[in-house]
């Protein structure tokens, strides 16, 4: 008996279409295309600006809107009083008055842009280049300059200013301003933190771990980045392979944006909008400022050995303060009265910081001993006694004499 017969049955190939198109009850939603990761985390590919380099205005921007005039009137104010005081504090180095002044000059509209960006009560972290923006911030500049005479201490008091100290170890501020911000807010305080940083301390590992640490937490943080060009003496070119530093924020899931930093009115716009970020409970923003330091790094820095002047030059085409006094006398917010009137309130105030530094301070040697340990070490007791018993010896023989 043979095999069962068996029909033979052609192979019906179907593709997925046509499957759905005669099976409607299989249909499923379609999937939804994956988000971009760095979707909203992107900076601009070219620098926000609102003015251009001749202080002409440009188109108005519905996510930069221009700052109040009455805001940039007052920004005016302080960036001349600002450039006063820095001329004034390198002047103060030649005649022996300071230890050192990293000088600011050029980057105005950032030191100023940024402390009118933020509150009274919020906290700014600076390095050693923020001198013009402590004193935006309202800090006596004999305070200001007391470490860069050569002091122990900052002098003036953090807690009451709500400014730490200038920090000159590179990039430690933004660990400092992370932990602050995320302890602040987890006691539910409205407190943002600002922190400046010079574009050679992106490569420091610290300033990598202050966002990455800022992101995970959601502190409110702003990081102000002011990318003038040079690390002391290293260009830009040997910090990164980056298209901008602002880029940096993305790979910690931070929003970050680029600005013309000697474009005032874009600086205060930038970062007032950054600080709303921060304070809305957004997390961190990383700005970055477009700009240059006119001066050397340092006083004991010669600049002429990395960049030529005709760079320089190229730069002072594009004064900050120049560019707003244009655009604020186009819209009749300044005049020659006004201007003078901030110039001489400048120079009063450029005279009485000489006058002041210009007097010797009084140091008591034993204060070296004082808040090294919050109880002394028996050691620290020994030695202190030790030049307490030679500063009594010094007052008896200059008695005897």
């Amino acid at each position: 008996m043979g095999p069962p017969h068996v029909q033979e049955v052609p192979a019906v190939t179907t593709t997925p279409q046509a499957v759905r198109r005669a099976s409607p009850r299989t249909r499923r939603p379609a999937t939804p295309a994956a988000p971009e990761p760095s979707a909203g985390l992107l900076p601009q590919t070219e620098p926000v600006r609102l003015l251009d380099p001749d202080g002409t205005p440009l188109p108005p921007r519905d996510d930069y809107p221009e700052p109040p005039v009455e805001a940039l009137r007052e920004m005016y104010r302080r960036m001349i009083v600002g450039r006063r005081f820095d001329v004034q504090a390198t002047a103060l180095t030649k005649q022996g008055r300071l230890a050192v002044y990293p000088s600011a000059r050029g980057q105005e509209a950032c030191q100023v842009g940024a402390v009118l960006a933020v509150e009274d009560t919020d906290w700014v972290f600076p390095t050693y280049r923020e001198s013009m923006a402590l004193t935006a911030r309202g800090i006596d500049p004999v305070e200001v300059l007391t470490l860069l005479r050569g002091d122990w201490h900052c002098g003036y008091d953090p807690t009451q200013v709500h400014t730490a100290p200038q920090c000159t170890p590179l990039a430690t501020q933004c660990v400092h301003a992370a932990g602050l911000a995320y302890g602040e807010a987890y006691q539910g305080r409205d407190t943002v933190a600002l922190a400046f940083i010079g574009d050679g301390a992106t490569s420091e590992g610290d300033f990598h771990e202050g966002v990455n640490f800022a992101a995970v937490f959601k502190a409110p943080v702003v990081f102000f980045v002011q990318n003038n060009k040079y690390a002391i003496s290293v260009p830009l070119s040997r910090q990164t392979a980056a298209p901008s530093l602002a880029y940096k924020g993305v790979g910690y899931g931070v929003p970050s944006e680029q600005v013309d930093g000697n474009d005032p009115v874009a600086v205060l716009a930038v970062l007032t909008r950054a600080v709303a970020h921060a304070r809305a409970g957004h997390g961190p923003f990383l700005v970055e400022a477009h700009t240059y330091r006119m001066e050397a790094h340092t006083n004991a820095d010669d600049a002429s050995r990395y960049r030529d002047a005709d760079e320089v030059e190229a730069w002072r085409d594009r004064d900050p303060v120049a560019r707003l006094d244009t655009y604020l006398r186009a819209r009749g917010a300044l005049d020659d009265a006004a201007v003078a009137a901030i110039a001489d309130e400048a120079e009063a105030y450029a005279a009485d910081l000489r006058d002041r530094m210009n007097t010797q301070p009084t140091v008591d040697p034993l204060s070296l001993f004082d808040h090294v340990y919050a109880e002394p070490t028996p050691q620290l007791v020994e030695q202190r006694e030790q030049v307490r018993a030679e500063l009594a010896a010094a007052r008896d023989e200059e008695g005897d004499a």
